[in-house]
């Protein structure tokens, strides 16, 4: 259906605001917020709440939870172990539903406004003390390389671009925005913030960038993380190799039979890497370790790697001792007949712009996972679209700025007229 009267109108502010849009994400992308950056995540959380707090919302910043020690990979580079706070801007206009404060159960009745949640991350995985620190146009005039152009300063910015050419509309919604700043490694800091926020919405949104072609996820893999650690016998391998229990040698033989998990076909994939082990060429090695990651397309598939890897352990009084350790904490994301409609809504808002909006299934894993297994039907790359993510060339197409924030506002206010008579 064509835009009507105020759609139109926020559309044109935004479109006049694309200058402004630009340099703001050219200003965030200059703020090193990878690789556990404190100050970094600090200043960008407090630009955040003050931009979103000019919108009416309340600002709370919630405690995280620290993350299990075992995750840390050798050799990581994080500048520090904080655990970040979440910050969480609630806008709860009168006439709506109830705020994300209260802790009514959902349900969509005719004439109440739909909740709907915003999320989105703060770090990306870049080097704060490298090279790669500002946001570049590219010679085709259409692209602009940054640390977290695409995932996901870009989409953050579409998102409060978007409230805020709301705001100035005149149309206010009851939204929230969570905005964590581990989702790169989990969010095993935020998770809990995640689930609590999804109870109290009917409708989640993740800024994360387009699927290449610009295309909206409607589908992920769940994923997990593990460890595990072989503990054997130290020996010189000159006077004493006999006695001697190589963890590395049965680190070795381990992997191979992860590698044998593996099946992408029945949507079971397990990655192992980095590895850890021995000291010395001349002394066998007396523990080992590797981390790896999981993906799964089902429940029922995430359950039966988790019981394999399970099985590796042994017993306490082993030698060679094996320690397996894990959280699947990202569930997978299946293509439910409610997150269908909101897909379909938002096509149809797209194709009212002009734009085109394919589907795709992904691999990768996202907030999204953990909103929607908490019973928050969310879509999700509503962001920028761009390239080359978690590398030192990631690239923005500069005019997917203004057209996502038209597309995330229209369908905002569509969805906020869903339920009315």
């Amino acid at each position: 259906m064509p835009l009507n009267d105020l759609e139109r109108r926020v559309c044109e502010h935004i479109e006049s605001r694309a200058a402004e849009i630009y340099a703001n994400l050219d200003t965030c992308v200059m703020i090193p917020t990878g690789r556990d950056h404190v100050a970094g995540l600090d200043l960008y959380r407090k630009m955040l709440a003050t931009r979103l707090a000019a919108l009416g919302a309340k600002i709370e910043q919630r405690p995280g939870q620290a993350r299990p020690d075992w995750m840390r990979l050798p050799g990581a580079r994080d500048e520090s172990n904080a655990v970040h706070p979440i910050l969480i801007a609630t806008h709860a206009p009168g006439g709506g539903k109830k705020s994300s404060g209260d802790r009514d159960s959902r349900g969509d009745k005719a004439g109440q406004h739909p909740r709907i949640l915003l999320a989105g991350h703060l770090d990306t995985v870049h080097d704060p003390h490298g090279d790669f620190q500002r946001l570049t146009p590219l010679p085709d005039g259409v692209r602009a390389a940054g640390p977290g152009a695409a995932d996901m300063k870009g989409g953050i910015e579409v998102g409060v671009a978007a409230l805020e050419s709301l705001h100035h509309c005149g149309v206010e919604l009851p939204w929230s925005f969570i905005l964590n700043s581990d989702e790169e490694t989990g969010s095993f800091q935020s998770e809990h913030a995640l689930r609590d926020l999804a109870g109290k919405h009917d409708v989640g949104v993740a800024l994360e960038p387009a699927l290449p072609g610009g295309a909206l996820a409607i589908e992920r893999m769940g994923s997990g993380q593990f460890r595990i650690d072989v503990f054997g016998r130290s020996a010189h391998v000159g006077r004493d190799f006999a006695n001697g229990v190589s963890a590395v040698h049965r680190l070795a033989e381990i992997i191979a039979q992860l590698d044998k998990l593996s099946r992408p076909d029945a949507g079971m994939i397990v990655n192992v890497g980095p590895l850890q082990g021995g000291k010395a060429t001349n002394v066998v090695a007396d523990h080992a370790a590797c981390w790896g990651n999981v993906r799964f397309a089902t429940p029922e598939a995430g359950e039966m790697l988790a019981k394999a890897i399970d099985a590796l352990a042994t017993s306490p009084d082993a030698m060679p001792r094996v320690e397996v350790r894990r959280a699947w904490a990202r569930p997978a994301k299946p293509f439910t007949p409610q997150v269908e409609q909101l897909a379909l809504d938002l096509r149809a808002a797209a194709t009212d712009l002009g734009q085109e909006l394919p589907f795709a299934r992904t691999g990768g894993v996202c907030d999204g996972n953990i909103l929607q297994d908490a019973g928050l039907p969310t879509l999700d790359t509503l962001g920028v679209r761009g390239g080359n993510l978690h590398r030192t060339d990631e690239f923005m197409e500069i005019p997917s700025l203004v057209e996502r924030a038209k597309l995330l506002a229209v369908w905002l206010m569509r969805v906020e007229r869903m339920n009315d008579g």
